[in-house]
């Protein structure tokens, strides 16, 4: 009887573990595998440094990528991302 209480216990916490992992958090629109921090430090880097290309969001962390890519999409949806970035007024044509 003890071994099927300590079993039913097992698989109690053994299922207890597993919720957290279905309810993953997200960091405006993109999955976290852990606790946001690479998607947050990405953001952060391109809002410090003014990012407005995606292609500037091409780093060594997927994590950090997307949070670089989630500050450019939100410049771009705010309009405050240019048209064209190699237009500075002056055109030679």
């Amino acid at each position: 009887m003890i071994r099927i209480l300590a079993a039913v216990g097992a698989l109690t916490l053994v299922g207890s573990l597993a919720i957290p992992a279905a309810a993953q958090e997200t960091f405006r629109g993109y999955e976290c595998t852990d606790d946001c921090s690479g998607h947050e430090a990405g953001y952060d880097w391109a809002a410090r440094n003014d990012i407005t290309d995606e292609r500037d969001c091409d780093g060594d962390s997927q994590s950090f990528n997307e949070g670089c890519q989630a500050y450019v999409d939100e410049q771009d949806a705010a309009g405050n991302r240019p048209d064209d970035e190699n237009d500075d007024g002056d055109n030679d044509e």
